[in-house]
């Protein structure tokens, strides 16, 4: 279990994370969202000490995390938006480098670079250099280097970025495979729509305060989960009711332009930001 107990990280007179209370349970494949500058990042920073916060503290288990707190750090593992592996060397050489990190018997490490590479779907091109990937693979790479200690938490800040579409889904399923074997994963994502599929539950963070938490499906229903879109001179206005049959009367008075569709998760955050965002 992870516990943020007042976080805040400020930068001068600029406060990015403030005074933010969150629990995460074991094994919980848990979200971030918020628009730019929110302090997501900053907050996966200072989960995996590369930033030690201002205020506040960070427990895993119970245990307060510091980075003089190497058993609790290794129980992290943490994939950063960019790509960290050198250009020269191919899929094994990167796993077996992890492992030598972390001293590792070299049979163990043959073992895992084996059983990880295939859990990925990436066995067949174990021996090509990482210049020579797409995206995608270099993505799955990152992923299965962090597995090779068998952290018990991952730490995701945008996996997905710059994927197309065929890529992101391959990775949606990856990440399911992961937080199947009960690991812990905590995500932060600018595709709303891959919080919605993969994330038992969600925190929407603005301005580096907590805005709403709770699973996908229930910040839906608590919106409204019939949504009826409707344009009226180049201005789109939405409109979310509880039920169909409400959604259905108000649509049969509106324009031809109103169209009726199911609410959601990125309906909540633009409802959430856009109310943040209004009391500037």
């Amino acid at each position: 279990m992870i516990e943020l107990r007042g976080l805040t990280k400020t930068f001068g007179d600029f406060t990015a994370v403030d005074d933010l209370d969150l629990r995460i349970e074991t094994g919980e494949f848990f979200g971030l969202l918020g628009p730019n500058g929110a302090g997501k990042t900053t907050t996966i920073s200072m989960m995996s000490t590369v930033l030690l916060p201002t205020a506040g503290e960070i427990l895993i288990d119970g245990v307060p995390l510091t980075r003089r707190a190497n058993e609790q750090k290794r129980k992290l593992s943490v994939i950063t938006q960019e790509y960290s592996m050198r250009q020269d060397m191919n899929m094994e050489e990167v796993m077996e480098y992890q492992g030598r990190l972390y001293r590792l018997p070299r049979k163990v490490i043959r073992e895992k670079t084996e059983e990880l590479l295939d859990f990925a779907g990436l066995g067949e091109y174990r021996r090509r250099t990482v210049r020579h990937l797409s995206g995608g693979m270099k993505r799955k790479l990152m992923i299965c280097r962090a597995l090779m200690i068998e952290p018990e938490i991952l730490l995701l800040d945008e996996p997905t970025a710059g994927m197309d579409a065929l890529s992101r889904r391959q990775m949606w399923n990856l990440l399911r495979k992961v937080n199947n074997n009960r690991m812990t994963i905590v995500l932060t994502t600018h595709y709303i729509e891959e919080a919605q599929a993969l994330c038992d539950r969600v925190a929407l963070i603005n301005r580096g305060k907590l805005q709403k938490l709770d699973s996908p499906d229930a910040l839906i229903r608590e919106l409204g989960p019939f949504a009826v879109d409707e344009t009226a001179e180049n201005d789109l206005k939405t409109r979310y009711f509880q039920s169909r049959d409400e959604a259905i009367e108000y649509l049969s008075s509106a324009g031809e332009t109103a169209a009726l569709r199911a609410t959601t998760l990125e309906d909540v955050f633009v409802v959430v930001a856009g109310r943040k965002l209004e009391g500037r």
